[in-house]
């Protein structure tokens, strides 16, 4: 029997904000690293740019970076005010402790690939076509295209759709996490 109803919320699993940072950067430096290879392969194998990227499949810093940026502008859409900064400041920790650097350093680098990801999507408000045309400008792709497309410095129509339907796949569906979980902040009492 499914609960419906007021004390749905009950039945949902409880993770502290930690727990939701964990969780997230476990996930996302596992599906970076699985996807990456995917998506590098995809473009190195398409037959839009004239000469082939050869993108590497170890090279996924900037990948990784363009996907954080982007899942993290979600989260304050799905979860309470406070609450969403302390899950943002715990991914951002935990990010910087696995990369053996300080906290205000990745928060950085962050806020830098998020005005990046704004500015090259002006005007949409897309966040899977801004993630797209990261990639493209991150990765120097447009020097393979062919003229027409590399003058104007912008990816060819075709390839971009086809690597939305691709870059989709790595954006969280907080809508179904918030479904399952529900967050309780930690208080500390006095």
């Amino acid at each position: 029997m499914k609960n419906l109803g007021l004390f749905s919320w009950m039945t949902r699993r409880k993770l502290t904000e930690e727990q939701v940072a964990s969780l997230f950067v476990e996930t996302t430096f596992e599906t970076v690293e699985q996807g990456w290879p995917e998506i590098a392969s995809f473009l190195n194998e398409s037959n839009v740019f004239i000469e082939r990227p050869n993108l590497d499949h170890e090279d996924y810093g900037r990948f990784l970076m363009i996907i954080v940026s982007a899942n993290l502008q979600l989260i304050p859409k799905h979860f309470d005010s406070g609450v969403d900064r302390q899950i943002i400041q715990h991914i951002c920790s935990k990010f910087a402790l696995a990369f053996g650097i300080a906290p205000e350093t990745f928060t950085s680098k962050i806020k830098n690939y998020r005005s990046f990801l704004k500015q090259i999507n002006r005007p949409s408000k897309n966040l899977v076509t801004a993630m797209t045309r990261a990639i493209f400008y991150k990765y120097n792709l447009n020097q393979f295209q062919e003229p027409y497309f590399r003058d104007m410095n912008t990816p060819e129509p075709n390839i971009q759709r086809e690597l939305k339907v691709l870059m989709a796949h790595f954006l969280w569906d907080w809508n179904a996490f918030t479904e399952n979980y529900r967050v309780a902040n930690r208080k500390v009492r006095l």
